[in-house]
């Protein structure tokens, strides 16, 4: 039996449904083009889409652009007397999600401004809390997809991922996907199909989705992350969850 009659006889494995626990996802897309202007990373972003509604979770794709978001970290920042559809249109979408996928295109080796102001705002959000009295972001969990035609996809997603857990999101394995051309100038994902029979991003992208999914599921079913160690009203109270004392202060 050659190797490619034995993968060839083993059983398709069936895929979960998950859609009787009520996930829920939102995908960002941070390109720097305004609708309608296609967007390569939107057509990356749409194949997760399509392993996340598999799976019967609930989706919502945002372009960033579409929206007057300003920067800076405050939750509002209207209220420093600028324009923002964050407080409103944006973020209700992402405080509900237990699944938070960036996507972002790659500008000389690095993420986009807009991923960046994105991640800004989830930072402005990083010390309210949950009813736990853990940070707002535990329990949920983040991954990232990045387009490019040169290099950078691992610099980027290691930006991206490292901001996300920082906040308290739970980062699942291998969470990140992403596409690029060859050095140079060249296509990006999508033009004239560039990109879209790469065994590698297919496969990347299927087990970051499937990741996010599963660990989304988990984290679901067991309520979150135990809240033992890690609750901010009781370290404010003195409780040091088993963290030894300083040194020659008993």
């Amino acid at each position: 039996m050659s190797p490619n009659d034995e993968h060839a006889s083993t059983p398709r494995p069936e895929a979960p449904d998950y859609s009787d626990l009520g996930l829920t996802a939102c995908l960002i897309n941070t390109t720097l083009k305004r609708a309608p202007e296609p967007s390569h990373t939107a057509r990356l972003l749409a194949n997760v889409e399509a392993i996340l509604a598999h799976a019967g979770v609930a989706v919502t794709s945002l372009r960033a652009t579409d929206y007057d978001i300003a920067f800076g970290v405050q939750p509002d920042m209207r209220e420093t007397g600028v324009a923002d559809e964050w407080p409103d249109k944006v973020w209700p979408h992402v405080r509900d999600a237990d699944i938070l996928i960036i996507g972002t295109p790659l500008w000389l080796g690095e993420e986009s401004s807009v991923c960046r102001v994105i991640i800004e705002r989830l930072y402005a959000h990083s010390g309210q809390r949950n009813e736990k009295g853990q940070y707002r972001f535990y329990g949920k969990v983040g991954g990232a997809v990045i387009t490019g035609n040169e290099d950078g996809v691992k610099h980027a997603s290691m930006t991206v991922l490292y901001a996300m857990q920082h906040v308290g999101y739970t980062i699942p394995p291998q969470a990140d996907c992403g596409w690029i051309g060859e050095a140079g100038p060249g296509p990006s994902y999508g033009d004239d199909g560039a990109g879209y029979d790469n065994d590698f991003t297919r496969r990347n992208t299927t087990f970051m989705t499937w990741n996010l999914i599963h660990l989304a599921a988990m984290l679901k079913q067991a309520g979150g992350v135990p809240a033992y160690g890690n609750q901010v009203p009781a370290w404010d109270a003195g409780e040091r969850f088993g963290h030894p004392p300083i040194p020659g202060k008993g």
